[in-house]
């Protein structure tokens, strides 16, 4: 199993960055270049708790999907969502967001494993790993600036 551990310090309010983490609409917009885009469950808006959406995405020059639930949910502190269906053999991942200082950290564990065994692996020790950090950084800055001018 592969972990993936990423802090964004943020300068707005904790409800402002936990619903903009889990807007449908935000990450979208956040994930631009691999032209991810809701296709099934919630497809705009907030997901919830117990809730799903399919993303069909571009990655590695082939259009994928991936389906989610949100398995876990504490207003305004954390949520988690976890793989239904997609090309992983699991995938989940916790967001958490802690208020320190006057800032939000805002937390991501990323925690998956690949399916085809020693091929799998190796694709993720040379591609995967690095592909998913820069997605999920790219993304935070998204939502670090979408938070900080909401504040302004």
């Amino acid at each position: 199993m592969t972990t993936i551990n990423l802090s964004t310090k943020i300068k707005s309010s904790k409800q402002v960055i936990f619903d903009l983490s889990r807007s449908i609409d935000v990450h979208k917009l956040s994930t631009a270049k691999s032209n991810e885009t809701a296709i099934d469950g919630i497809t705009s808006g907030l997901i919830n708790k117990g809730e799903t959406v399919t993303w069909r995405g571009k990655h590695f020059g082939f259009y994928l999907t991936h389906k989610s639930i949100i398995s876990a949910m504490e207003i305004p502190s954390y949520f988690v969502d976890e793989m239904v269906e997609g090309k992983f053999k699991s995938f989940k991942h916790e967001h958490s967001f802690n208020e320190r200082n006057g800032f939000v950290m805002m937390i991501d564990k990323i925690q998956y494993q690949t399916p085809y065994g020693f091929f799998g692996k190796l694709f993720d020790i040379l591609f995967l790993k690095k592909h998913l950090t820069n997605f999920i950084n790219e993304r935070n800055s998204v939502l670090k600036e979408l938070a900080e001018n909401h504040q302004k």
